[in-house]
């Protein structure tokens, strides 16, 4: 029986399963009697280092056993910054009725855009922050340990903010699913006011579920030393029509 290894985000943890990706998906979404429910976003770390990681657990024993195992934790603090980016296989964004968003990592390109960036962290801290830095300036900035903050790896996704990436004064923008629409604005001023400050935080902690329809470009992880990955998420003709069910169901959640 396969036994795949997941790096769960929320919360953080690495879980050895039995299920491939899309039932592991609905366990976690739909739940059971012994456990909650709802959303989830996890990596599916490769073959390769899951039999490795496996293997040297106090659990390979069990897991071999014949018994299917749904979900058997291994780790459930500081799994981020021990994971190598590059055993980081896939994405796989869950809605709360369990359906599947399967994300490949792919090359990345900045592109000519906004001037302010939106990102969301998830792992391991969840803050939600502005920013004048491409995603991967931003990724180097964050785990760059010649300052005095910084974190050893990161997950974050980049949020649409449309004309509010240009122009905090900008209207139009009532279609922006935040709450506080002005203190984000404000956080804008204060990015443009300060030519020496890159990044303002907006609010402290994820409060709630995973707004799907907001993400931009796509999640990225980065780990010390510059390593970085890129999960690019579908374009909105892909959602609409290869994904129409996940789609669907995306845009239900969070009303």
């Amino acid at each position: 029986m396969t036994v795949y290894l997941y790096l769960s985000l929320i919360p953080e943890a690495l879980v050895a399963s039995h299920l491939p990706p899309e039932e592991y998906g609905a366990y976690l979404a739909l739940g059971s009697k012994k456990r909650s429910h709802g959303q989830a976003v996890f990596f599916k770390l490769s073959d390769e280092y899951a039999r490795k990681k496996i293997e040297d657990s106090p659990i390979a024993e069990e897991l071999r056993d014949g018994r299917l195992r749904r979900s058997a934790y291994l780790s459930i603090h500081r799994v981020l910054e021990h994971t190598p980016v590059d055993a980081i296989e896939s994405l796989h964004l869950t809605t709360d009725d369990g359906r599947v968003l399967k994300l490949d990592h792919a090359g990345y390109e900045p592109i000519p855009g906004p001037r302010f960036h939106l990102y969301q962290e998830f792992c391991p801290i969840t803050p939600r922050v502005v920013s004048e830095l491409e995603p991967r300036a931003f990724a180097a900035e964050i785990t760059d340990t010649s300052h005095a903050v910084s974190l050893p790896a990161l997950v974050f996704a980049e949020l649409v903010l449309e004309r509010l990436g240009d122009d905090p004064e900008a209207n139009g923008v009532d279609n922006l699913p935040y709450g506080g629409i002005e203190h984000l604005r404000d956080c804008l001023r204060e990015l443009r006011a300060k030519p020496g400050k890159s990044t303002k935080l907006v609010v402290r902690h994820l409060e709630q579920d995973v707004l799907f329809r907001t993400i931009h470009r796509g999640f990225f992880v980065a780990g010390s030393g510059g390593a970085f990955r890129f999960f690019p998420m579908p374009t909105r003709q892909e959602l609409e029509t290869t994904h129409y069910a996940w789609w669907r169901s995306a845009l239900r959640s969070g009303i």
